[in-house]
């Protein structure tokens, strides 16, 4: 963990609050050998975060290409 979090700007403590955090959500996993704790990324729950995110911006950019469309009528109807 030591190795890990050395290019960030933070404590240990606090770094190793963030991985468990992390591990909590399934996003990391850790063995530990001795005294040692190594990580691993498991990427795989992002993919339900990552869908919801499409149908989200599926959603927006048609909420925003209605509201442009809106927007260049009332542009186009100004005297």
């Amino acid at each position: 963990m030591t190795e890990l979090a050395q290019p960030f700007p933070m404590a240990l403590p606090s770094f190793s609050q963030h991985l468990n955090v992390l591990e909590k959500c399934a996003l990391v996993s850790s063995r530990k050998s001795g005294r040692v704790r190594t990580y691993q990324l498991t990427p795989e729950p992002l993919q339900g975060a990552q869908d919801w995110l499409e149908t989200q911006r599926a959603s927006w950019e048609l909420r925003l290409n209605q509201l442009d469309c809106h927007l260049s009528n009332l542009k186009e109807k100004k005297p």
